[in-house]
């Protein structure tokens, strides 16, 4: 494997021309929301702050809220410690909610509950409790999601808990559970092996049938060097995982190295860079923005910190750059994901990464052009917090960043993304920090579906809701 090759930073500007990212015509609507609803799914939800964030909000936490055919459906843990899965009629009020048989085992944010439809056969998934350790998964009797209507929500319609994938074991040290349902029908599982700075992403494959284990697809070896001193194990965060409209699987990453020295100050994180992979062939090989094969899943070469071509912005790892942070493709298949770290205008080495970001982070718009470069434009709003953005488009391939505490911002597809501005200041939420959101809403009825917890202190549990936001029709 070559040593990486950094972009070009003229790839990549602070700006955007006009224009150049988007396919909008001149009668295309700009971005707007307006509330139409907020309703709440727990009174009482666990509340405890691990990590600087909730497990009930982890916004890297995939499809914790779903929606499919004219119903959506929402995950979270009770004061009690239930996993609990609840779902409603699009629009409706209220919601039925059902206890699948597991409770929350430890005070980590990480054990997140995450969904997903296995549209083969209807069946819900969960995966859920899980941080550099086993996992548990309910799954859901075939056909329950294509005829809600007809099927109650009962606790009979879901299988028991278990520890493995129906007998699959993958790993032993298991964290970051997102599924993905694939262009054919089927449903992948994108996982983490190992831990924390010395850890690979893996995939594994329902069919309907059984599950298949892929095989990890990067590589946590390797040397790399910054301006401070030398790692030489890690492991990628993604920033997402996603099939687009033509069956494209792309990911953003950041890496994270083992060795502090890499950093200014130990203070600091050791994320470097973002990069970005893509997969023509359901995320068997993985390929370089210029289209060159950087890995094969389950194969001796992975996609490692010393392939070229992989990074698409450069950044040391003295900025406390933030990893998982948040992607969506547009209606013509580009890729675009959110980044968030402490800009260099405040300095070049921070040395308190929770209130540096706090104090001067910003987030990042990174997406690809219609010509095929990458523009990056800084979103004008303070994010005053440690945590992350999400990022989503409209119909009309708008982009909307919601940032801690449900703030929302948002630029047009008809200037190319630039004119970020503030569209909702999370007044009356008073929402805890991250937020989860609809990723599979918007294309359904052009809602987004934002799922937030009322902050509260110490253990004190606090009311979960669901607020909703039209989009552009």
């Amino acid at each position: 494997m070559k040593r990486r090759t950094l972009l070009a930073t003229a790839l990549l500007g602070s700006v955007a021309a006009p224009g150049i990212a988007g396919t909008a015509r001149a009668a295309d609507p700009g971005p707007s929301v307006t509330q139409t609803g907020n309703t709440m799914l727990d009174g009482q939800a666990i509340f405890f702050v691990s990590y600087d964030g909730l497990v009930n909000n982890n916004s890297f936490q995939k499809n914790g809220l779903l929606t499919y055919k004219g119903y959506q459906y929402a995950v979270w843990y009770t004061a009690d410690r239930n996993a609990v899965v609840g779902r409603r009629v699009l629009g409706a009020s209220t919601w039925s909610t059902v206890k699948v048989g597991h409770t929350l085992r430890y005070n980590d944010s990480h054990n997140v509950i995450s969904m997903g439809v296995s549209k083969v056969d209807g069946r819900l998934h969960l995966n859920m409790d899980s941080h550099s350790d086993g996992f548990t998964y309910v799954k859901s009797v075939a056909g329950l999601m294509d005829n809600p209507a007809g099927l109650s929500w009962t606790a009979s319609r879901f299988g028991a808990p278990q520890s493995t994938l129906d007998g699959l074991a993958l790993t032993s040290q298991f964290t970051y559970p997102q599924f993905i349902s694939t262009p054919d029908g089927k449903l992948q599982l994108s996982y983490r092996v190992a831990v924390s700075g010395n850890g690979r992403n893996a995939l594994a494959e329902y069919d309907g049938t059984s599950w298949t284990n892929l095989g990890e697809w990067t590589s946590s070896t390797g040397t790399y060097t910054s301006e401070h001193g030398t790692s030489t194990v890690r492991n990628m965060y993604l920033h997402g995982i996603d099939y687009d409209k033509n069956g494209r699987l792309h990911s953003f990453f950041t890496w994270r190295e083992q060795n502090g020295a890499v950093m200014c100050n130990g203070g600091g994180i050791t994320n470097h860079d973002t990069g970005y992979v893509y997969s023509d062939d359901r995320g068997r090989t993985w390929r370089n923005n210029a289209g060159t094969v950087v890995g094969t899943t389950g194969g001796s070469d992975k996609v490692a910190v010393t392939d070229s071509g992989l990074v698409i912005d450069a950044i040391n790892p003295d900025h406390s750059l933030m990893n998982q942070e948040s992607q969506f493709t547009d209606s013509a298949g580009r890729p675009h994901a959110i980044i968030s770290y402490v800009p260099g205008r405040f300095g070049q080495c921070t040395t308190n990464y929770v209130a540096d970001r706090t104090a001067n982070g910003r987030a990042f718009h990174v997406r690809k052009t219609s010509t095929g470069t990458w523009r990056k434009t800084e979103i004008p709003v303070p994010l005053n917090s440690s945590q992350r953005t999400k990022l989503v488009l409209d119909k009309y391939d708008n982009a909307y960043a919601i940032l801690p505490f449900g703030r929302i911002a948002a630029a047009s597809a008809a200037s190319g993304h630039t004119d970020w501005t503030t569209l909702f200041d999370g007044s009356g939420l008073n929402a805890f920090g991250e937020v989860v959101v609809d990723e599979t809403r918007i294309a359904q009825d052009g809602v987004l579906s934002v799922l937030y917890q009322v902050k509260s202190t110490g253990t004190t549990p606090s009311a979960l809701h669901v607020v909703d936001f039209k989009l552009p029709a």
